[in-house]
């Protein structure tokens, strides 16, 4: 007797696995923890398979059957099905990649745009051309795997863990949607390639930055002039904590607001390390060197180096960092480092009894460093998510480094902020 719709709905899961039988080898196991999966029984080469349509109900009755009778033709065509599945599924309805579309389209409106195309152009890179035609419920964790080794072998450790996760997310989705029984990646912990370990940038302990400071507004080079701009983009990277190239290659007209309560430097995605445009809020004291630079230096770069139309170098500003004693000690891109330490260790007290929590959120951190992404929801944030108490950090760290004070280029002599 066929198995009829009201069956396969209410079959409710026992202790262990058990089929609902329809016709011609076409049955629905019913699994421990509750999933529905079809499967068809034949014979081919005098050998027994056993055939997946998917899950029910995301493939319900009708399509199974239609996937019975597809196979049933192909055997009668002297053709193993188990080898022809996409004759089975024409539609594509099964597929990772027309899942992966619906599991996309469900959440891309609570990202970021420009994250959400990031994410969906990984997976057409990097995961499709493995995986992308194949049923689902076939994909197994040496698939996956497979498809991680591929990435790795490029030395893309991070592209990789984040392709596994991606496909992690699509099945979790397809679980959710009676589409797939489980998630293959959640098989591969411990698989996957470590990352080497991070070498960070050479940087002197936080007590040693008012010496650097001294040391910095003294500095005398190839000439007055160059010496005080070279010192002034020295210090805007540590106001800033902005990378080196984003730091050369900073334009006057990516400033906004220098002269009102919200100065924001505006550094477009294409200079950015995570591919998506970056607000950094200024302090007083990044405000006046920003100023600055823009009244006394001709040419659209903001720190111009010694050729005409040319930004500041990055040896300029390296060398500068070695003519003071800090060679193989400290680096401009480890400013970076000193900030964030920084950051982090700043303590508030609360309550009653007396409780110490941060006093910068470490998501505050990570979104000014404009680090990449570390996960879904990091990721989701938009450039000007958390700019208020960023800019109160950034303000903070600023009178930390200098009491209020800031360099006057055209003089060199300090003045109040």
């Amino acid at each position: 007797m066929p198995l009829t719709e009201i069956a396969a709905k209410n079959a409710k899961p026992r202790a262990q696995a058990y089929k609902l039988s329809d016709a011609e080898g076409l049955f629905l196991l019913v699994q421990p923890n509750g999933a529905k999966l079809w499967r068809l029984k034949y014979r081919f080469g005098g050998k027994e398979k056993l055939l997946s349509f998917g899950a029910y109900p995301g493939v319900g009755m009708a399509a199974a059957r239609d996937k019975r009778t597809a196979a049933k033709a192909l055997l009668a065509e002297g053709i193993d099905p188990m080898k022809n599945k996409a004759a089975l599924t024409p539609d594509g309805g099964e597929a990772f990649r027309v899942v992966a579309e619906r599991w996309h389209e469900n959440r891309k409106s609570a990202l970021d745009p420009a994250h959400a195309a990031r994410v969906w152009s990984r997976l057409e890179r990097d995961v499709f051309p493995f995986l992308g035609t194949k049923p689902m419920q076939e994909i197994t964790p040496p698939d996956v795997l497979e498809m991680v080794r591929k990435i790795e072998a490029r030395g893309a450790l991070d592209i990789s863990r984040r392709a596994k996760q991606g496909v992690g997310q699509v099945f979790q989705f397809a679980i959710a949607c009676g589409l797939a029984a489980s998630d293959p990646t959640a098989h591969l912990r411990g698989a996957l390639k470590p990352r080497p370990r991070v070498k960070h940038m050479s940087r002197i302990p936080l007590s040693e930055v008012p010496t650097l400071l001294e040391k910095l507004e003294a500095y005398q080079a190839e000439g007055e002039r160059r010496s005080l701009i070279t010192r002034d983009a020295v210090m805007f990277a540590l106001l800033t904590w902005v990378r080196t190239k984003e730091l050369r290659f900073a334009v006057k007209s990516e400033f906004e607001d220098l002269d009102g309560k919200q100065p924001i430097w505006r550094i477009p995605a294409h200079r950015m390390k995570m591919g998506r445009e970056h607000l950094v809020p200024l302090s007083v004291q990044a405000v006046a060197i920003a100023k600055r630079m823009i009244e006394e230096t001709e040419g659209e770069f903001l720190f111009p180096g010694s050729m005409p139309k040319k930004p500041i170098s990055e040896n300029t500003m390296i060398y500068a960092l070695y003519r003071l004693g800090y060679h193989t000690r400290q680096t401009v891109h480890g400013f970076r480092g000193l900030a964030s330490t920084w950051a982090n260790e700043q303590l508030v007290e609360v309550g009653k009894p007396v409780m110490w929590i941060r006093k910068y959120h470490e998501d505050w951190v990570e979104l000014q460093l404009a680090h990449s992404e570390s996960n879904e929801v990091r990721g989701a944030y938009n450039a000007a998510e958390y700019l208020a108490p960023r800019r109160r950090m950034m303000q903070d760290w600023a009178d930390h480094l200098g009491g209020g004070k800031v360099v006057n280029i055209s003089k060199g002599r300090r003045r109040a902020a």
